[in-house]
């Protein structure tokens, strides 16, 4: 195995301790942008829903503001993001290189992404379940945990793994411009040295990385939808 390694994989095979630490960096940078966004995510998923036209708490100026805040940031590429942010990464971290500093302009970018998809999960919920909650006089913090949260769960588990795949893909972005990760490993050492075989592997290394949280996701989806 060791000789298969070493004359396929040359380069890769010479620096375990690289992908080790790559691995670890691109991992640090996914839990907690996966963490925060989620939360702050599923805040604003559920404000867009209640505050909606026709809402459980209807508020049209409010909604509208924030619909229109959230069209706006998801349309800036995560590319400019990063160098919009620059100055308050540092302001807040001390500095806009390694995984750390990553994480300011990873959650900016991956929050209003995963509110909007919150927001759709939510509206999949059978209008009628809601009326009955209502019609018994539950309080709308009832129906937004009770309702909302509880009927929605299969939709956000789903939408939760789509947005954990997409967080994978951008600290690979954000690792290509001095984040660390993976990403870094693979232009740092793969294309600007050109090994090639480094590249492959860390490809291979995010890639597994998606399959294993889209493989836990399904598991959790079967377990709540039954």
């Amino acid at each position: 195995m060791t000789k298969f390694l070493e004359t396929y994989l040359p380069n890769a095979s010479a620096i375990p301790d690289e992908f080790i630490e790559a691995t670890k960096q691109t991992l640090y940078m996914s839990f907690w942008t996966a963490l925060i966004s989620g939360i702050i995510g599923i805040a604003l998923g559920v404000i867009l829903v209640v505050t909606r036209p026709n809402g459980l708490l209807a508020h049209r100026l409010f909604y509208e503001i924030l619909d229109k805040a959230i069209n706006i940031i998801r349309s800036i590429p995560f590319i400019i993001l990063l160098s919009l942010l620059a100055l308050t990464t540092r302001f807040f971290v001390g500095t806009t290189i390694g995984a750390k500093a990553a994480l300011v302009p990873l959650i900016v970018g991956v929050v209003p992404f995963f509110a909007r998809q919150i927001e759709n999960a939510l509206l999949e919920v059978d209008p009628g379940v809601i009326e009955a909650a209502e019609s018994m006089g539950t309080s709308p913090f009832g129906i937004i945990v009770r309702v909302y949260l509880l009927e929605g769960l299969p939709g956000i588990v789903r939408v939760s793994a789509l947005t954990i795949i997409n967080v994978i893909g951008l600290t690979t972005m954000a690792g290509a411009v001095g984040a660390g990760g993976l990403g870094n490993l693979a232009i740092s050492r793969g294309y600007n040295r050109f090994q090639t075989d480094v590249t492959i592997v860390a490809t291979l290394l995010i890639l597994l990385l998606v399959f294993l949280s889209q493989f836990i996701s399904n598991q959790i989806i079967k377990k709540i939808s039954h």
